[in-house]
């Protein structure tokens, strides 16, 4: 897949992983619809980048809005024709003893982020990107997709459910629309302001950004970045190894 000249949509696109994505894929050559929910962090994109970057602010959690992106999106860039579903939420729960009433609307609100808002844009954009001579959906999952920490169950669920959507359309697209690629970025964990003080053995977000666009760029099903490359050769040998190294993760 060349990336010179393509329009591509960015969710998450203002801070860590996005942020550098938004810095490679405009050093490739394309231009980014940088989607965030703030404002500032967007406009500090279109000061580093100029008019290489088209801000979109969105709250992602509201569907109405992410409604109204699918809409317009298209009619104001055309051009669009590739998507990257990068945006993420991760809340490190006690399921058994916070409050449950909190508890529930912040995961809500994860699951919005990390699942619902991913579908949504997947297949309301979808009919757009079939039309294009090439075309590309990128959802950014997890290794805790493979084998989840015991601190933050939800968003193990929603990388693992992503994954699972993410191949379902990927053999819906090769039956019935060809010219869109659909990719699994598999995240190894990445040194960024969600993960301060979690975890070791980060790589960079530059790194993490660099092999997504690599990935991209020879046309993969699935990227695995980083150390995920050797979870996914663990859990085919012993995925009771790697459910115990993850667990504590």
């Amino acid at each position: 897949m060349k990336l010179e000249n393509r329009t591509v949509l960015l969710t998450g696109a203002g801070r860590g992983i996005g942020r550098e994505l938004t810095r490679q894929l405009i050093a490739a050559g394309a231009e980014v619809i940088a989607v965030g929910r703030d404002r500032d962090h967007l406009a500090a994109l279109v000061a580093d980048h100029g008019n290489r970057v088209h801000p979109w602010p969105v709250d992602l959690t509201d569907a109405g809005a992410v409604d109204v992106l699918v809409s317009e999106v298209t009619v104001r860039h055309p051009n669009l024709s590739a998507v990257i579903n990068n945006a993420g939420v991760q809340t490190l729960t006690d399921l058994l003893h916070d409050d449950a009433q909190t508890l529930s609307q912040t995961l809500r609100r994860e699951i919005a982020v990390n699942l619902d808002a991913v579908i949504a844009l997947s297949i309301g954009l979808l009919p757009h990107l079939r039309q294009q001579h090439s075309a590309a959906i990128v959802n950014v999952t997890s290794g805790l997709a493979l084998a989840p920490k015991r601190s933050a169950p939800v968003y193990c669920a929603t990388k693992a459910a992503v994954r699972t959507f993410t191949r379902g359309l990927r053999y819906q697209c090769r039956t019935a629309a060809p010219t869109v690629r659909v990719t699994d970025a598999v995240m190894a964990l990445v040194d960024t302001d969600m993960t301060r003080g979690r975890g070791r053995g980060k790589i960079s977000a530059r790194a993490a950004a660099s092999e997504v666009i690599d990935g991209m760029r020879r046309g993969r099903d699935e990227i695995y970045i980083g150390n995920v490359k050797v979870l996914r050769a663990l859990m085919r040998i012993s995925p009771a190894l790697g459910y115990r190294i993850l667990r504590d993760g």
